[in-house]
Parts: structure tokens; sequence; C-alpha cells
């Protein structure tokens, strides 16, 4: 009798570990990041957003933060270079992969983050990743109520997509690396 109690206690023991080190492996992670010091962003990613996107989801938050815009305002501008190029800074569009084309016909001309076109500025302009975010920021900042307005909306708004709806599958994905890429920065140490 001793020993099938020893024997269950030891398994219990064995399976609260178990468990526990699950927990621990599974459980959302809370780390945030000091937005200017991309070296520390994790190897794992954020929410499936990884190396060169958190680079330039940082690049977009230091923007928007420059520019005044708080965290709805950081959100939206993540969010809209996720559903233009996946935070990839491409120097191809819509034209190359899919042939789509301007309302008057002629070819477009998306390149960049937010796959802006050439009527947003030059090709270099375009291709900086701050200059462009500055650029979508800028155009924000002039939408009278943009606050009030469903995030997608407020992004079509800006980027004159023809789905109104297309960035709203990126909301919580880019309020995730937005949280996480807003902890706190160290003071450097003389």
């Amino acid at each position: 009798m001793l020993r099938i109690a020893a024997i269950t206690a030891s398994t219990a023991v064995v399976v609260s570990g178990l468990l526990l080190v699950i927990g621990l492996a599974t459980a959302p992670r809370t780390d945030s990041y000091c937005v200017a010091e991309p070296q520390t962003f994790p190897a794992s990613g954020v929410s499936g957003w990884e190396g060169e996107q958190l680079e330039n989801a940082a690049v977009i938050i230091r923007t928007a933060e420059q520019q005044g815009f708080a965290r709805d305002g950081q959100i939206i501008g993540v969010m809209a270079a996720m559903g233009e190029s996946s935070l990839r800074n491409i120097d191809y569009g819509d034209w190359e992969t899919s042939g789509i084309t301007n309302p008057d016909g002629t070819r477009t001309s998306s390149i960049g983050l937010f796959q802006q076109q050439a009527w947003w500025g030059t090709a270099e302009e375009r291709m900086d990743p701050a200059t462009s975010a500055g650029k979508f920021f800028a155009r924000l900042a002039r939408i009278h109520g943009w606050q009030q307005l469903e995030p997608s909306h407020a992004i079509n708004r800006v980027q004159v997509n023809a789905d109104r709806e297309h960035y709203a599958r990126f909301a919580d994905d880019a309020a995730l690396v937005v949280d996480a890429l807003s902890g706190e920065c160290r003071t450097p140490t003389p």
C-alpha cells in the first residue's frame, strides 16, 4: 500500500512539473523591446513577424512618434505596411505581381513598405522606410476625424486601396507588434 502511494505521489509530481513546463512554453509572451534597439528584437519574432519586418515596423513606430501619433496611429501605420508589403521594403508592386492597373488603365508604380505610387514622391523617397512612413502619416493627419474611423477605413482613405476592409485582418498583429516594440529604452550610461 505504501508503495502505491509513493508511485502515485511521484507520478503526480512528474505530471505537475510537465504541465508547468508546457504552460510556460505555450503561454503568450508579454516581453517588450526598445523600438530603437533592433538588435534586441526576439529572433523568434512577434506573432509571426520577424527580422527585417520588425525593423521596418520599428521605423514606422518611431516615425509616428516623431510626428505626434500615439499608439492608435502607430498601429494604423504598421497595419498599412503589413497589408501593403508584409512589412518588407520591396522594389516592385501590384503591376508586377498581379497586373493591376490604375483606374485610368496605366500601370501602377507601387514600391516600398507602403506600396506608394510615383505621385507620392521619388523612388528614393518611397524606398526609404522613414520617408515613406512620414508621407503616410502626413496624409493620415490630414484626414479629419481619422481617429473615429475604423482603422482599415482610415488606412484606405490614405492608401486609396480598392478594398477598404483589406487592412482589418492585420489589426491584432499590428497591435501585438507595436506593443512588443514599445518597451522602455535603456538610457546609455556615460
